[in-house]
């Protein structure tokens, strides 16, 4: 075992405070990891304030983890000393599932074990998360990281790069395609800058004219305000694909009018019900299709930091002192963040 510091929230009323606690020794297949950057996702909040229920106690958030590895288990061939290593929102799975069995342990049969918020695979120990200082994890679930990204805005691929990587890979968008991103936040500017790098012609879809030119600048060729029925009219039935990003509740039908027939509108932010509901009739006439994607797996992970390193990728960031992490997490309610926190975490010893 090996002490560790970081922050934690002790129930879903309290503020991240310091925290010390205990790390696994390096098993033969581990790779120990000093965390230099930590994201903040949306959902380190959600978790803490227990929004979805099942929140574990205390709780150290932080699934966007950027480091070196600085010990690493006999059986590791992937990684050695020094090298810049990533972790996501997973640790573990079961391994042995059709699921884990086709690189798609995010869908494991038995669930994921996860970053935080989570137990040890058949253990009762609580998995702690990168709002720390290091973190040890199995080498099937740790990537590289070239050294070629501005390490602390590659933080924020392990969760916001993946979950629009993914669905825009599976769904093969590219060339000769009119993709639309709905919501300019973490993850909409991502997509924004995915669906260009392969090749497709990005329109941002959003509620506030304002981001317009910010989009622009993310690449995007042209913009829609959604609130616009002109607008809205304009491009009904041209979109080959949408990615739509908004993490709340939402009025789903208006999107759908936008789609070819055949195409398809992918859900990556909300998991609550869709209010009000989709209509039958948004599906049916021109048989189009709503879907949801979560996260990747940890090959197709890899595969997006390759890509993010070969394309220049990086998220916009904006990076903190841990000691104003609940200032950031104030801000990232109110939708005060352009377009993701990002902790350095030297500042913890600090």
């Amino acid at each position: 075992m090996s002490l560790a510091h970081g922050y934690a929230v002790h129930d879903n009323q309290a503020p991240l405070v310091p925290f010390t606690f205990e790390r696994r020794a390096v098993g033969a297949d581990d790779v120990r990891i000093q965390i230099l950057y930590s994201g903040i996702c949306h959902s380190d909040l959600h978790q803490a304030r227990d929004d979805w229920g099942g929140a574990l106690f205390p709780m150290v958030p932080g699934h966007e983890i950027i480091g070196r590895v600085t010990e690493v288990g006999a059986n590791v061939t992937r990684f050695k000393v020094g090298d810049f290593a990533g972790v996501g929102c997973m640790v573990d799975s079961c391994r042995h599932c059709d699921a884990c069995e086709h690189d798609l342990e995010q869908y494991c049969e038995k669930g994921p074990t996860y970053t935080y918020n989570s137990k040890e695979r058949g253990a009762d120990q609580l998995t702690y998360g990168g709002y720390s200082d290091h973190v040890v994890v199995e080498q099937r679930f740790v990537v590289k990281v070239s050294e070629k990204l501005d390490l602390k805005a590659a933080a924020p691929l392990l969760c916001a790069g993946i979950t629009t990587y993914s669905p825009l890979r599976h769904w093969k968008v590219g060339p000769g395609q009119k993709v639309g991103v709905i919501g300019l936040g973490g993850l909409g500017h991502m997509g924004v800058k995915f669906a260009k790098a392969m090749g497709a012609t990005v329109v941002m879809i959003t509620t506030t004219p304002e981001k317009g030119a910010d989009a622009k600048r993310l690449g995007a060729d042209e913009v829609l305000v959604s609130r616009d029925p002109a607008q809205m009219k304009a491009h009904a039935g041209s979109f080959d694909f949408l990615l739509n990003t908004i993490p709340v509740s939402h009025d789903t039908n208006p999107y759908m009018s936008l789609l070819k027939r055949d195409a398809t509108m992918c859900l990556v932010g909300v998991i609550t019900e869709l209010d009000p509901p989709l209509y039958g009739s948004s599906v049916i006439f021109g048989r189009k299709h709503v879907t949801g994607s979560a996260i990747g797996g940890m090959a197709e992970t890899q595969e997006m930091m390759d890509f993010c390193a070969e394309h220049n990728i990086v998220s916009d960031v904006e990076v903190i002192d841990i000691k104003t992490v609940n200032e950031a997490w104030a801000r990232m309610a109110k939708n005060d963040v352009r377009y993701r926190f990002v902790i350095d975490m030297a500042t913890l010893a600090a």
